[in-house]
């Protein structure tokens, strides 16, 4: 394919793997340079990923004059500085999720983007895949009715480092929990009017928690976040007439079943290419930056506020903050 998207990926830990095999069956992307915060780390990912340029910083990296966009997949507290860096250097930002620490550094990131006129989105990769768009399109066919309630949880035992360290933002509901609330994003298309939440903070994280989001009209949505308690991992969306179940592990499943008064249930399969997912949000960022897009309709700055705004005021209920906010006054 004439004119590819060249990428440039920052950090190399799991999810920048994940989401480099996801560019390499792109044909559109092609995967030019990798930057980390070692020659050694950097030259690794490289081999591994067939990267020809190989940079032993993050700043080296965003200066990079022939990239056109800059995948962040650093550890959480570090979103804000780095996606900022790569706009004031001019480069496009797909920005892993949870887009920042909190809705005050999404701002300013989202205006860096504005000022700089360039493409920006979260990560929110989910939200991109087949079966979501699938789902989706049953709730806005009718097939299910008014939408009542959500119930979804995301808890595991075992996660990499990063995740139960305070200093880099870490715990359950900046890990995972962004994804059932999300999923209640999806369903109900507004935020919530009403939210309860409680949480167990021990280690400087919250290691689990239960929310609960209240919708005008009556809708609810019963959630459940965990990084050292595993939990089921489907997720149901309920309406008035039926009912839909996707399948474990719901945020990327390969399975809905659609249930309907009085009809027969209809499961779908609905298959990932090569069983990869990050690759369909690349498809929309390169989609949106032929355009001459500075957001994604899908994914635009507004839903990323949205949601920001939520995690924020989950956690103000919890009295909760992470070192960089106590540190920054943020």
């Amino acid at each position: 394919m004439k004119n590819k998207i060249k990428w440039g990926i920052m950090a190399t830990g799991d999810i920048a793997k994940k989401f480099a095999a996801g560019l390499k069956v792109n044909p559109g992307a092609q995967l030019l340079a990798v930057g980390s915060r070692s020659r050694k780390a950097a030259d690794k990912f490289g081999d591994k990923f067939g990267v020809p340029r190989r940079y032993p910083t993050y700043q080296a990296l965003a200066h990079d004059p022939d990239l056109d966009v800059v995948y962040i997949a650093t550890p959480n507290s570090l979103h804000k500085e780095n996606s900022i860096m790569c706009l004031k250097a001019g480069k496009a930002v797909l920005c892993e999720k949870p887009f920042t620490i909190n809705a005050q550094e999404a701002e300013q990131v989202i205006q860096t983007a504005r000022t700089e006129k360039k493409f920006l989105m979260e990560a929110m990769w989910m939200r991109f895949l087949p079966a979501m768009r699938q789902v989706q399109a049953w709730i806005d066919q009718g097939e299910i009715g008014r939408v009542r309630m959500v119930q979804a949880g995301f808890g595991y035992c075992g996660g990499v480092g990063t995740v139960y360290d305070p200093a880099l933002g870490g715990g359950s509901l900046l890990d995972v929990g962004v994804y059932p609330i999300t999923l209640a994003d999806v369903a109900f298309k507004k935020p919530p009017d009403k939210i309860a939440s409680f949480a167990h903070i021990a280690r400087g994280i919250d290691e689990q928690a239960a929310i609960i989001f209240h919708y005008r009209g009556g809708g609810m949505a019963m959630m459940s976040t965990a990084v050292m308690t595993n939990t089921p991992k489907d997720a149901f969306i309920m309406g008035d007439k039926g009912m839909i179940k996707i399948h474990e592990p719901f945020w990327r499943t390969e399975r809905l079943t659609l249930v309907r008064d009085g009809k027969k249930d209809k499961v779908l399969p609905v298959k990932l290419k090569q069983h990869l997912r990050y690759h369909y949000e690349a498809e929309a960022v390169m989609e949106s930056i032929r355009k001459g897009e500075l957001q994604n309709q899908l994914m635009p700055w507004d839903k990323t506020m949205e949601i920001m705004r939520i995690l924020d005021q989950i956690r103000g209920q919890w009295g909760f903050k992470y070192p960089v906010e106590i540190e920054g006054n943020r």
